[in-house]
């Protein structure tokens, strides 16, 4: 299995099982020895890497406003190498909230990580929080189902990742592809290098997220029409925004549910004064709305998605 280094600006997954696939997630550069979290004045925020570390700490930019307006406390934003650094930042007490992929979520819950999930992304007020993984080829590619998939180079996100690996193998072994024996495994670490991996030739195929390439596309890392879509899951649970319980205060804890749940879109940002207008509210992921509530029961679907698959991250998932 191949790992492709970072890109040159960092780039939208805790367990001790999960630790073994990032080996050296716990060292001096890991979240989990960073100063504490829940500090007096400092609230630290991490998410799970999607995009480059720059990028992604800007498309926070107004969560993170609105946590500092509610609790009056400093907000940090930690920028994580991998999935397993948000996970283990958190169980280690030095990430107070946290933005997981649904997988990430129920790896570090069952995994006895203390969190609460409290919202989800949706593009429509009412909508249910869903999103689908994607896989994508070149044009001409001659691929034309997962099926052809046998013998290719593809590239996936990382074994922590919900729509970049634990639904694309899913996928797979329903078209009768073996992960493990049928193909040449890219591990990229982020959604962007997945596709960037595609785009560029270093793999035949490429797993990410649905809003992914939209952002490559605009942002012009990619040109339109440079991938072509192959395959579409069904909905998986949108990526959710978990409390720390251990390190953050039950006054605190009521203050960021509240918050998070009634105010974390654009419209209420806008009267909030923390957006002067819905069209500049930028959010995470190209989220066109904002969050809604959700608890842990919507994760569910991800735990039967392990017991299907049998996946090796899935090993503390219960």
């Amino acid at each position: 299995m191949t790992r492709i280094a970072p890109a040159p600006f960092n780039r939208r997954q805790g367990f001790r099982a999960l630790a073994s696939l990032s080996a050296g997630v716990l060292g001096a550069g890991s979240l989990a020895a960073c100063s504490s979290g829940g500090g007096k004045d400092e609230i630290v925020f991490a998410a799970i890497p999607a995009e480059n570390s720059q990028s992604l700490e800007q498309t926070f930019g107004h969560i993170t406003a609105l946590i500092e307006q509610v609790t009056g406390r400093t907000v940090t934003f930690q920028n994580a190498a991998d999935y397993a650094a948000v996970i283990e930042g958190q169980r280690a007490g030095k990430v107070d909230i946290a933005s997981y992929g649904p997988f990430s979520y129920v790896i570090a819950k069952d995994g006895g990580v203390p969190i609460e999930a409290v919202v989800a992304p949706v593009n429509e007020e009412g909508a249910q929080p869903a999103y689908t993984s994607l896989c994508y080829t070149l044009p001409d590619s001659g691929i034309e189902s997962l099926e052809d998939l046998k013998g290719k180079k593809v590239a996936f996100v990382d074994k922590a990742s919900t729509s970049g690996y634990l639904v694309p193998l899913k996928g797979l072994m329903d078209a009768g592809i073996d992960i493990e024996a049928d193909l040449e495994q890219v591990l990229a670490g982020g959604h962007d290098a997945s596709l960037l991996a595609l785009a560029s030739g270093e793999v035949e195929a490429a797993f990410a997220h649905d809003a992914m390439l939209t952002t490559l596309t605009t942002s012009g890392q990619v040109e339109d029409g440079a991938l072509t879509e192959l395959w579409e899951s069904e909905p998986i649970p949108e990526d959710p925004i978990a409390l720390n319980t251990s390190t953050l205060d039950a006054e605190t804890l009521t203050a960021l549910r509240e918050a998070l749940q009634q105010k974390a879109n654009k419209p209420a940002l806008v009267d909030e004064g923390i957006c002067t207008s819905e069209d500049d509210c930028v959010l995470p992921e190209e989220i066109e709305w904002g969050y809604v509530a959700v608890s842990d029961e919507d994760y569910h679907p991800i735990r039967d998605i392990c017991t299907t698959t049998q996946a090796d991250a899935c090993s503390s998932v219960s």
